[in-house]
């Protein structure tokens, strides 16, 4: 998967405690922009026409076994025409780099080699699932986001509704705050995205009349969280006498965040409502829908209006 953004290979190096072989001066500019990797074994054997150099190059059991079974020299120009695509790493697994050719080849060509001594299918299911962390496509909404019963709300809404005291609440009853005021968003797959804070902000928030406070210091480490999934969306909004608001829950909202469809809901906000319990009660009501239960499809059978309120629905009239 293609992304806009990158990490430093000194970075991965550092993360997976790679040993360096070789290593270009200018390491420094040396970023990974693919999420993707590859275990070369059909360009060893000469066939290079979809041979991506930002891909990250892994070279296994498979791989050198095969390079070994040739004489010296058609290894040795196996090896040389590999590097010669000038990849933008490579990574021998299960310190399996005993032939100087891979050393020598790497520095003809100017091509980052290093080292790892984990089995090659460990190392590249951490090494990709890294990538889609750190390269996912991200972008940074205001909101508050919070883990609730396991769940991660995202909080959104104007200034001054109420989205930081509601997580203050939240925390004071035994849920994590993972950020406060800017929620970076990353899609980490098809199907999921996660929620940190930035760096400078991390475990701050914001209350009107108080100023800035600093939630793992006050409530503790256990107060705070570095990133959560996203699994639904409450919107807060000024309560409006003239909105209907949803009454059965029923009907599925969703909110869309990086081309994803999250579930989400809207609470209406006005003096005397508990909107910490209301969230809690959100969490709880949003694991068992995935859990397969619905309570008020439930309800409405118990109270035989199924068939009732399918015929409403078509004919955009509610039953009561």
């Amino acid at each position: 998967m293609k992304t806009d953004c990158t990490i430093e290979l000194s970075r991965i190096i550092k993360d997976f405690s790679l040993e360096v072989l070789n290593m270009p001066e200018d390491k420094d500019d040396i970023l990974i922009s693919s999420t993707e990797i590859n275990r070369p074994g059909l360009h060893l054997a000469g066939y290079y026409e979809y041979f991506d150099e930002k891909r990250i190059q892994i070279l296994g059991m498979n791989e050198i076994g095969y390079l070994k079974s040739f004489d010296v020299d058609t290894k040795n120009t196996r090896v040389g025409e590999f590097f010669a695509r000038k990849p933008v790493a490579v990574i021998i697994a299960r310190n399996m780099a005993d032939d100087d050719v891979y050393v020598q080849m790497a520095k003809k060509y100017n091509v980052p080699l290093l080292v790892t001594k984990d089995a090659t299918s460990d190392f590249e299911a951490a090494l990709i699932a890294f990538l889609n962390l750190h390269l996912a496509p991200r972008i940074t909404r205001h909101g508050v986001l919070v883990e609730v019963y396991g769940e991660g709300i995202l909080l959104l809404g104007e200034s001054g509704v109420g989205k930081s005291e509601t997580a203050i609440e939240l925390v004071k009853r035994g849920h994590r705050l993972i950020a406060d005021d800017a929620v970076e968003i990353r899609r980490v797959s098809s199907k999921s995205l996660v929620g940190t804070a930035p760096d400078n902000i991390r475990h701050f928030i914001e209350l009107r009349g108080i100023g800035i406070i600093n939630a793992s210091r006050i409530f503790g480490a256990g107060a705070v969280k570095l990133t959560e999934k996203i699994d639904l969306v409450i919107n807060m909004e000024q309560w409006d006498a003239t909105k209907n608001y949803d009454r059965m829950g029923l009907e599925t909202q969703k909110t869309e965040i990086l081309g994803l469809q999250v579930p989400s809901l809207t609470i209406p906000v006005k003096p005397g409502r508990n909107l910490a319990v209301i969230i809690e009660v959100a969490a709880m009501n949003s694991r068992q829908k995935k859990l397969g239960y619905n309570a008020a499809e439930d309800l409405l059978n118990r109270l035989g209006m199924n068939d009732d309120f399918e015929k409403a629905e078509t004919t955009n009239v509610k039953p009561f």
